[in-house]
């Protein structure tokens, strides 16, 4: 019988933790619509606030806890070193808003409640801000972290579909991640939606 790999240990421990990682989603995402709430109610007719937990998939896990090693490769003669706990991701909650001048505001206000959480946010190709990020652990289990971004709706979006189609493809078209093309592009298409809320953020104000 062929020795099981690295990635055959990391399948079976992913089935093995997955009901845990469904409920800290569950628990981040609840907690995080609740303590929600008093922003959400006082939103104007034109604003939008959404809260959307979701749990990493198996290969994607696997993946990503690849890319984090040297190399970005496992040693097959260890591999019982490796464990998907050590990812902060495996559960996490996007809350998206629009127009992005509520951003600040949401994320204040969740940082009283998640003081202990590490932020880690995400920027962009030049090192501007796109997204507050911070992971932790929940009351759901001391094992694994959660993590939740608050993120400009547009932004949010466009990013759902660049990461099914570009991150996420079918298989001839991999390696479409890597084209500085798309790269180009992408950086135009996250200006340009950013450009659109300050617009209309400028006209909303000037009413």
């Amino acid at each position: 019988m062929a020795e099981r790999t690295v990635e055959d240990r990391l399948r079976e421990e992913y089935f093995e933790l997955f009901p845990e990682v469904r409920r800290v989603a569950e628990q981040l995402e609840a907690e995080i619509r609740y303590r929600l709430l008093p922003i959400s109610r006082g939103l104007d007719r034109y604003e939008r606030l959404y809260v959307k937990s979701r749990v990493k998939e198996c290969e994607s896990a696997i993946e990503s806890l690849r890319l984090r090693q040297e190399g970005s490769t496992f040693d097959r003669e260890k591999p019982d070193f490796y464990t998907l706990y050590n990812l902060r991701d495996l559960a996490g909650v996007r809350v998206l808003a629009f127009p992005r001048n509520r951003l600040a505001e949401i994320d204040s206000h969740l940082q009283t409640f998640f003081s202990s959480w590490t932020p880690d946010p995400v920027r962009g190709e030049s090192g501007e801000p796109l997204a507050f990020k911070y992971h932790g652990f929940c009351q759901a289990t001391e094992k694994i972290m959660g993590e939740y971004q608050i993120v400009s709706m547009l932004t949010g979006l466009f990013w759902e579909v660049e990461h099914s189609a570009i991150y996420k493809p079918i298989p001839r078209l991999k390696g479409m991640a890597e084209s500085i093309k798309m790269r180009e592009r992408t950086a135009d298409v996250l200006e340009a939606l950013r450009a659109f809320e300050e617009e209309f953020e400028s006209l909303i104000q000037g009413e």
